[in-house]
């Protein structure tokens, strides 16, 4: 079974390779390619967030982050990081946090200052729930994926702004302790918007 789990995650890690060096490719154009740094917050929905839909929630914990890369005529790369503290809801005398570290790939075409886009990536998710009394600590690394779409709007050549809305699910079952998973699978939506530096 271990052996079985190892070859999953190698064969989910040459692919993550794979998918990240074709979208480096197809942004490597130095006549269209721009580099770009984006600052963003948003929140954590659904799934095993907090908050169970994205309207009416009492408690939108924020999530702050950065993604970073590089966007062509027609299609883009990123690596990006988030953080959601109190992903699983403020509950007193717990604490809990999430982090996503994903590389992911974009398209959708330039139309004048406007870039609708879909993206899609894959990477790490990383929970952390510990109690305050020290005595119970769960800290679990996961493989997984993202999927959404978004906006992009450029004010000038090099300052825009975007929002997106995207799915985050992990490939390998669960245990959160404490906590009671949607499913096996810890997922997720999450709505953000930022702002785009391009260079």
């Amino acid at each position: 079974m271990l052996n079985d789990r190892l070859t999953r995650q190698c064969a989910r890690l040459v692919l993550f390779s794979a998918l990240t060096m074709s979208a480096l490719a197809l942004t490597s154009t130095p006549v269209s390619a721009q580099g770009f740094i984006v600052p963003f917050i948003g929140f954590d929905y659904g799934g095993d967030s907090g908050c169970p839909i994205a309207t009416g929630c009492e408690d939108h914990n924020s999530n702050i982050g950065v993604a970073a890369g590089k966007m062509g005529a027609i299609a883009g790369a990123e690596f990006e990081f988030n953080y959601a503290r109190d992903f699983f809801g403020d509950t007193e005398g717990v604490d809990n946090n999430l982090l996503t570290l994903m590389a992911n790939v974009f398209v959708g075409p330039k139309i004048a200052a406007v870039r609708p886009y879909v993206i899609g990536g894959m990477g790490l998710i990383k929970t952390h729930v510990e109690f305050t009394t020290g005595s119970f600590l769960d800290s679990s690394n996961n493989f997984g994926w993202n999927l959404g779409g978004g906006l992009m709007v450029m004010f000038g050549e090099h300052v825009g702004a975007r929002g997106d809305v995207r799915r985050f699910q992990s490939f390998t079952d669960q245990n959160i302790l404490g906590f009671g998973l949607a499913d096996e699978k810890i997922g997720f939506n999450r709505a953000t918007i930022g702002l785009v530096l391009a260079f």
